[in-house]
């Protein structure tokens, strides 16, 4: 009952969940779109406000164009008196001559002010505001009067008008700049910060308001406590003329960076301004926590109402499974008569035949599997017997096959050891005359018979099972195997490698031996190398012999593969060097002694564990 009341709640679950969601999600959308077109007319209409008192203040500061112009008269006349030197300029007697209301500016080619008759502003370097400095030098290189705006001055920040002037060679630049007490009076009926306060004001939401000129200073609003975070952005959003944004969670702030474009091609200053805006988003928060709460109140309310009516459904349903269960439990516990109750509704009426019917057919076939299990028993012990009696058969096959194998690898070591010696014996005799031949074809076969005896004698070893491969000084075997082969021409440098082998390690070194003097010849030049790499030791045999072919290369591993040369062996030698190898942990393959060049000899290359301190002896 409980199982199916949680089904229900389960079901349920979802779909309330689903609804509550939607209707969550909608209302933050809605909530989310009413704030953001908001903000959008807030700031909308503070980039118009700007933008309308610029244009009243550009009026302004063209009445004043024309006294401008008529200045820069008698500065180029002095500049023509002076030879065209701005060092032999008299610029206090041409501002006297102005009337003493402009002071005059010398911008050399570098856009540094060179001469002045405003001495705060001497050396100014405009330069460091690359933007305005492309700007004067267009205007230097042209032969047109230029007049800007009304701007603050860099040093002093007061109000001035310049306007300017190229010199006829193009040489300097002529600046005007204009001081006026009426600026203020103009600048103050015309403010951008008054302006724009009386439209932030009508959004609620708004914190604060600063406005940033294209230097980065400030023009209205205070100083901010993280001005060291803020003016960086302000900074960052007039470089490249955008609208940027920076959420503070922990504060619940949100600050815009609104540019807002007063670029103006006939003036050479930019009065572009950056308007920083800062949100709270708190009421938001607040709202979207409300509503959070009162979806919970709604989805525990309907999790109630359909938990007591969910109850109450199971409860009338499930009393027939109740009692039908009981019965089951009964058969359950072992007692196959007792009579399962059938009630309720037609389904559960055929429930209940159904398992009465069930429980005779288990009686039924708990029968038959008693039966089947005495068979399976009896089966069982005969089986046994038989396998031991054939494991007994096969042990003593085994040994029987070794002690014959033992028997003939004994004897017929024997006697190549003895025809050996006689042949020995027999050459001597023979010596310089043509039956010398013979004996020595002869000697080949009963080398490759030894030959064969060894490579057995090794397989069985290794099948036989040989203890865990341990430490083993790689500079003793080879020695000892290059001492086995006296008339071979081996170079080898030395090394002080352990690696993890057994006694068979001499196996591999003896069969690459043997094959590269088999296959090149008695005057054929061996080298082997014991290299470093990392947990390994690779091991190189190299030859200057007939080479592999490189059809022959990935299958020259394999068991009775014999190569096409004349003086190919058994096809066990290489076969053995593999398994051992690999039983040590390491890989085996064939290269050519030079790359790409198989007629220039023979690379066998194997590698081998290295043993570490916590290997055993």
């Amino acid at each position: 009952m409980l199982y199916l009341l949680l089904a229900i709640l389960l079901a349920m679950a979802p779909l309330i969940c689903l609804i509550s969601l939607v209707d969550s999600v909608g209302v933050r959308q809605e909530l989310e779109t009413h704030t953001r077109e908001f903000r959008n007319q807030t700031e909308s209409g503070v980039t118009l406000s700007i933008l309308l008192v610029d244009t009243g203040l550009k009026l302004f500061d063209n009445t004043l164009n024309h006294e401008m112009a008529e200045g820069c008269g008698p500065v180029l006349a002095e500049y023509e008196r002076a030879g065209r030197d701005p060092a032999e300029m008299d610029l206090l007697r041409v501002r006297e001559e102005l009337g003493g209301r402009m002071d005059i500016y010398v911008v050399n080619a570098n856009g540094v002010i060179e001469y002045t008759t405003y001495a705060p502003d001497l050396g100014l370097d405009f330069r460091e505001i690359p933007s305005f400095y492309d700007r004067i030098t267009e205007l230097r290189l042209g032969d047109a009067f230029a007049a800007d705006r009304v701007v603050t001055g860099i040093a002093a920040g007061e109000l001035r008008k310049y306007a300017y002037m190229p010199s006829p060679d193009h040489r300097c630049l002529f600046e005007l700049g204009l001081v006026e007490s009426e600026f203020c009076e103009y600048r103050t009926a015309l403010n951008y910060g008054d302006t724009v306060r009386e439209l932030v004001n009508l959004n609620p939401e708004i914190l604060g308001i600063r406005i940033f000129n294209c230097l980065g200073e400030r023009i209205t609003g205070e100083a901010h406590p993280d001005d060291d975070r803020r003016l960086p952005l302000v900074r960052q959003a007039y470089r490249e003329r955008t609208t940027l944004e920076a959420e503070n969670a922990t504060a619940g702030e949100l600050t815009r960076y609104l540019f807002v474009d007063l670029t103006d091609s006939g003036a050479a200053s930019d009065m572009s301004m950056v308007v920083e805006l800062t949100y709270t988003t708190k009421a938001a928060e607040e709202k979207i926590a409300g509503l959070l709460a009162r979806q919970v109140g709604i989805l525990l309310i309907g999790f109630a109402l359909i938990g007591c009516l969910s109850a109450v459904a199971v409860f009338i349903l499930t009393r027939p499974v109740r009692s039908l269960v009981e019965d089951v439990d009964a058969v359950a516990g072992g007692d196959l008569s007792h009579p399962i109750r059938v009630g309720g509704s037609e389904e559960f009426v055929h429930l209940g035949e159904s398992i009465n019917a069930m429980v005779a057919s288990l009686k039924e076939t708990m029968q038959r599997l008693r039966e089947s299990e005495e068979e399976i028993i009896r089966h069982s012990h005969t089986l046994e017997e038989q396998v031991r009696e054939r494991t007994a058969d096969l042990e003593d096959s085994n040994r029987m096959a070794t002690f014959f194998l033992d028997i003939m690898r004994h004897d017929i070591n024997n006697a190549n050891n003895v025809a050996n010696l006689y042949s020995d014996l027999l050459a001597a005799e023979l010596e310089g005359q043509p039956e010398a031949e013979y004996l020595r074809k002869a000697k080949i076969g009963l080398a490759k018979s030894m030959e064969i005896v060894r490579n057995v004698n090794t397989i069985q070893h290794i099948q036989g099972g040989l203890p865990s491969p341990a430490p083993v000084a790689l500079d003793r075997v080879i020695r000892r195997e290059i001492e086995h082969a006296p008339g071979s021409r081996i170079t080898y440098q030395g090394n002080t490698a352990v690696a993890l082998a057994d006694d068979l390690l001499s196996e591999v070194f003896a069969n690459l031996i043997g094959n590269a003097v088999k296959h090149g010849g008695p005057a054929v030049e061996i080298i082997i190398r014991v290299e470093d790499e990392g947990e390994f030791v690779r091991v190189s045999v190299e030859d200057n012999g007939p080479g592999i072919p490189d059809a022959e290369k990935p299958r020259l591993f394999d068991r009775l593969q014999r190569g096409t040369h004349r003086a190919a062996g058994t096809g066990l030698g290489l076969h053995i060097c593999r398994m051992l190898v690999e039983r040590y942990g390491g890989t085996i393959r064939a290269e050519d002694r030079v790359a790409g060049r198989p007629d220039l000899g023979a690379a066998i290359r194997f590698t081998l564990r290295k043993a570490g301190a916590g290997d055993g002896p």
